[in-house]
């Protein structure tokens, strides 16, 4: 964490300096706004964050709850969020409170005796080592509380203003083309599944806000979706679920692992919670009568925890306490447009909608809330640099056609899971079916099997060889390095924060001869993107995090011989940033440049904000880094 580079602090150090309109942000929400997100869910609180790193960016969330989220039915956080919390500054704080899937255990039917269940199987959670983060369960409620503290501790100071319901928008003309007319309530608690209206529940007055861009993060019933003509189109599968979060006492010698269990009398997902004591149980239901009408969704508890005891023989579970049930039908389905390009005026994209009210599925495959947070992060850093004036607002198309694909990969890949846990034993081919699916497939829940295609954000496969480990438009993935000026070993990637910058990481040739002239390209050619795009009067790294990585362990690199480009001035004292320059750190056999496919004659990577490989290059041509931002980025001096 880099912090007293605008004088001493002696305070907490994640709360940065307010700037912009977080100097002196107004506690009623404003006419006029840049960023009206509807829903202070996942994807909702995730891109409040984001756009809280851009300080000139007037953005209000609004949320008809009357305060923060108590109780959410999502908890599965997968590899890839916890890396993204990582940029967000909280991961290490979410993870002691969590609780982390290591293995999974796989229980079937024994042979000798059907009626009972017994252990088939384990398998590690990450048997392929996808990932340096873990697995986790938490409540919903916790990440959007680590978010909103994120928001509130950024330079913009955002906030969630609680109490308002979405009326209706209408898209005009002007500089504020989106008229949103918003009511005041009070009265209403949970979010999604949980979501109520109370008895003393009380509309207020309606008002009118005026928006540049509005977000529908509002769930799957999305009131925004609807206002700009969309609709969410699939199919139910017609079986039923019932979902518990319980306290219980069992004999069931697994309750403290995730379990997937099938039974002649049906299936489970079982899933261990923070806490050390609190379990969630997905409890099959049965098949649905396509004339049921709903009636199944009236299955009381006493009858989820009895099936649950049924599939679960010859153990039992003695439920004690219930946080929480639900009954609810499978449906996969997905809306037909993310953007409102299609009925908008002048055909811009002015209305966004991500999360639920994009894509709904089942909620076995923990990706719910991993999928809208990804939503929510790509957009957001896009606004930021629109309203910012660094990009065209053509870059704003792009969301929707990276996402659109992600949730219809997302779809398929959950219409095969949960038909496979609703299988009856005698359906499947071979006892280890579900295993082998779930190691096999391990990589797509994890949340690493995203990869971006659009010209605009992700650069030509001309050069992918030069860094075969970095695959173009998917994550960076982080490998372990020296950082030279102290010597702290550190993923490179972790370095890589939310705060809206780009990174250009320049990988050394051998004799480091060629980074040198390419550093000085960059700091000296007029062509120069570090020149042409940084704003005047701002720190050369505002928008370009320019680092370098050594082949040489640390103890090789002089960093008095290092070009400036990689030792910067920082903030308004001018004081040198030292976290810029890298060696390999070498381990049994490898290092970054050998496990990444790195070319020893250099090469170039540039990430995009939320850590997508954006482009691979020689670093024998800079001129291709200019040409490459010069596609996204609009000049500033």
């Amino acid at each position: 964490m880099q912090f007293h580079h605008h004088g001493y602090v002696s305070t907490d150090p994640r709360v940065r300096p307010a700037a912009g309109v977080g100097l002196d942000r107004p506690a009623d929400l404003p006419d006029e706004i840049d960023v009206l997100i509807v829903g202070s869910g996942p994807a909702g609180i995730a891109a409040a964050a984001q756009l809280a790193e851009f300080p000139n960016v007037v953005t209000r969330i609004v949320e008809r709850r009357d305060g923060r989220l108590v109780l959410g039915q999502a908890d599965g956080i997968q590899a890839r969020s916890v890396e993204t919390f990582q940029a967000f500054g909280f991961a290490e704080e979410i993870i002691h409170e969590a609780y982390q899937i290591t293995e999974t255990s796989f229980w079937n039917p024994d042979p000798a005796q059907p009626e009972n269940i017994i252990r088939t199987g384990v398998t590690p959670d990450d048997p392929a080592g996808i990932s340096e983060f873990p697995h986790l369960i938490v409540n919903q409620a916790r990440v959007i509380d680590y978010f909103a503290q994120f928001a509130r501790q950024a330079p913009a100071r955002g906030e969630v203003d609680y109490g308002w319901d979405f009326v209706g928008l209408e898209v005009g003309e002007g500089e504020y083309p989106v008229s949103v007319t918003l009511r005041k309530v009070s009265g209403h608690t949970g979010a999604g599944l949980n979501a109520e209206r109370t008895d003393d529940a009380n509309d207020g007055e309606t008002r009118v806000v005026r928006a540049k861009y509005v977000i529908g993060a509002d769930g799957a019933r999305s009131s925004v979706r609807r206002s700009i003509g969309g609709s969410l189109q699939g199919s139910a599968s017609m079986h039923a679920w019932g979902v518990m979060d319980v306290l219980a006492v069992t004999d069931f010698p697994d309750i403290r692992k995730k379990c997937i269990i099938h039974s002649e009398s049906g299936s489970i997902l079982h899933i261990p919670r923070e806490g050390n004591h609190l379990c969630r149980i997905y409890v099959d239901l049965g098949e649905v009568d396509e004339n049921d009408h709903g009636k199944v969704r009236e299955t009381s508890l006493e009858q989820i925890i009895a099936q649950a005891n049924a599939i679960m023989h010859p153990y039992s579970l003695d439920v004690r306490d219930v946080a929480w049930h639900s009954v609810y039908e499978v449906a996969h389905r997905l809306t037909d447009r993310f953007d409102d390009e299609t009925t908008s005026p002048d055909g811009k994209c002015r209305v966004f909608l991500m999360g639920d009210a994009c894509h709904t599925h089942s909620a076995k495959a923990g990706q719910g809330m991993n999928v809208s947070m990804q939503d929510g992060w790509n957009l957001a850093w896009k606004l930021g640099y629109v309203l910012s004036g660094l990009s065209p607002e053509s870059l704003l198309k792009t969301y929707s056609e990276e996402r659109q694909v992600a949730a219809k990969n997302l779809i398929d890949f959950d219409h095969e899971w949960s038909t496979l846990m609703a299988k009856k034993p005698e359906e499947f081919g071979s006892p280890k079916e579900v295993e082998e699916f779930y190691v096999r497939t391990a990589e797509f829940p994890a949340g690493f099997m995203t990869q971006y295609e659009h010209p605009m954000t992700t650069g030509g496969a001309d050069h992918q060889h030069l860094a075969a480990g970095f695959p173009l438009g998917k994550r960076f993935k982080s490998v372990m390095t020296t950082r030279v000026a102290d010597a702290v070993d550190v993923h490179l990637g972790h370095h890589h924060r939310a705060d809206g910058r780009f990174r250009v990481y320049a990988f050394a040739d051998a004799s480091g001869e060629q980074l040198e002239k390419w550093a000085s390209w960059m700091l000296s050619d007029e062509a120069s993107p570090v020149r042409r795009f940084t704003p005047a009067g701002a720190d050369i790294d505002s928008v370009l995090d320019v680092k370098a990585v050594f082949q040489q362990e640390h103890h090789g690199v002089d960093i008095s011989k290092v070009s400036k480009l990689f030792l910067p001035a920082s903030g308004p004292l001018g004081l040198t940033d030292y976290e810029k320059i890298y060696a390999a750190h070498p381990g049994e056999e490898t290092d970054i440049f050998d496990l990444r496919s790195v070319s020893r004659d250099g090469a170039v990577v540039i990430v995009r904000p939320d850590q997508y490989v954006s482009a691979v290059l020689p670093l024998d041509a800079p001129e291709l880094v200019a040409e490459f931002f010069a596609g996204i980025l609009t000049p500033q001096v």
